[in-house]
């Protein structure tokens, strides 16, 4: 058990090390406002990047920035424009406003925000069907990615809406459901919170009423990465393993330089799940090549995951799964029955009084600075409004 003094110098010493770490950049005005795509429940911004001479019936990617960060300065620095005009998919950007999160993350632990057909993930659903009816996209090829924040948004939507997507990249980011309140985000983000296989499972499952068939999912992790505990990338990746039954599969592992890759085939050979950990790499986006411009968060380690994704995807250039192979739409694999176990319970949700749901300690003396190295924290980590 971590006694007070164990967390205040956790508190401390996230807030020392978040600062300011996405600093926002001028970026070029490549993406365009969306300005009418339903109720907004989740008051978010959208934007979209369509290339010259896009092709009927052409992809869709959704991209989610992380902290601190804003749509332009996401693209810019991870390449997916320069990608979208080499292989033809549009772009949609939703992002995030300083009202709700003063650090501009996506509120990935708030029930209110991360629940089928509620709050931030209802907006994002909607701009989705707006973008894909004004443009003639290809529904049945959609896709979602994004970092930190955004990665564990990203998940929220392949687990809410699980029929919109095709496939979804999560890039240091949490499991679904590891966290409904403020303490229990902390504990997820520095891999405090355990989860059985089982649990991931039953939270997953309960996202939505799909049976199937579910999105293929990448991972991505660093494994020195102070900010998002790599054990979460094994929760994600046991998370997803559950629902495309392949528990008791052993994974494809390829090494290269610092990176490994594990992949997960179901049984007709087709790669469902790929988990990517790349050796003393920190918190962020892994870049390399010709794609992209590093910077904070946006880290130069010889490796384009932008582009690794698009073909683990099957919509750039390389070795992929043909999109082809998935099933049409409206149809259904048959769904294994669960495993044998108790629902979870889950913690009550902090309430909007409460704002994020963190007491003060109950001490009279220091309770003010206790209070507020509490608060700084939680809220250069974009946990606390």
């Amino acid at each position: 058990m971590r006694t007070m003094s164990d967390t205040m110098a956790q508190f401390a010493a996230l807030g020392a090390r978040q600062g300011n770490p996405y600093g926002l950049g001028t970026s070029p005005g490549r993406l365009e406002s969306i300005d009418d795509f339903g109720s907004n429940p989740g008051q978010l911004r959208a934007l979209c990047y369509r290339p010259p001479d896009l092709p009927d019936k052409a992809p869709l990617v959704v991209v989610l920035h992380g902290c601190k960060q804003n749509a332009g300065d996401y693209d810019l620095r991870s390449g997916w424009s320069q990608l979208a005009d080499q292989a033809g998919f549009a772009l949609l950007y939703p992002e995030q406003n300083p009202g709700n999160n003063p650090n501009l993350c996506f509120n990935w632990f708030r029930p209110g925000d991360a629940r089928r057909d509620r709050g931030e993930a209802l907006s994002i659903r909607q701009m989705i069907a707006t973008m894909i009816e004004a443009d003639g996209l290809d529904r049945d090829r959609v896709f979602v990615t994004g970092l930190s924040a955004g990665g564990a948004m990203a998940n929220v939507m392949l687990a809410t809406y699980p029929e919109v997507f095709a496939g979804g990249a999560i890039i240091a980011g949490l499991a679904y459901g590891c966290a409904s309140t403020v303490p229990e985000a902390f504990d997820c983000m520095r891999g405090h919170a355990a989860a059985s296989d089982e649990d991931l499972w039953a939270l997953l499952r309960q996202a939505s009423s799909h049976t199937g068939p579910w999105p293929r999912v990448a991972i991505w992790q660093g494994m020195a990465d102070h900010t998002v505990a790599p054990s979460n990338a094994e929760d994600i990746a046991a998370q997803w393993r559950s629902v495309h039954h392949l528990d008791a599969a052993t994974p494809q592992e390829d090494i290269s330089g610092g990176r490994v890759r594990r992949i997960w085939r179901d049984a007709a050979g087709e790669a469902v799940i790929e988990l990517n950990t790349v050796a003393a790499m920190g918190h962020g986006t892994p870049l390399g090549g010709d794609l992209g411009t590093p910077g904070p968060f946006m880290l130069d380690v010889g490796i384009s995951s932008t582009r690794e994704i698009a073909r683990f995807w099957g919509i750039a250039a390389g070795e992929a799964v043909a999109a082809s192979s998935r099933p049409a739409a409206g149809t259904r694999r048959a769904s294994a029955s669960p495993p044998a176990f108790s629902r979870p319970s889950r913690p009550r949700e902090a309430s909007e009084e409460g704002g994020a749901g963190v007491s003060s300690p109950e001490t009279a003396g220091g309770v003010g600075r206790i209070k507020g190295v509490i608060e700084q924290a939680l809220r250069a980590a974009g946990l606390m409004n």
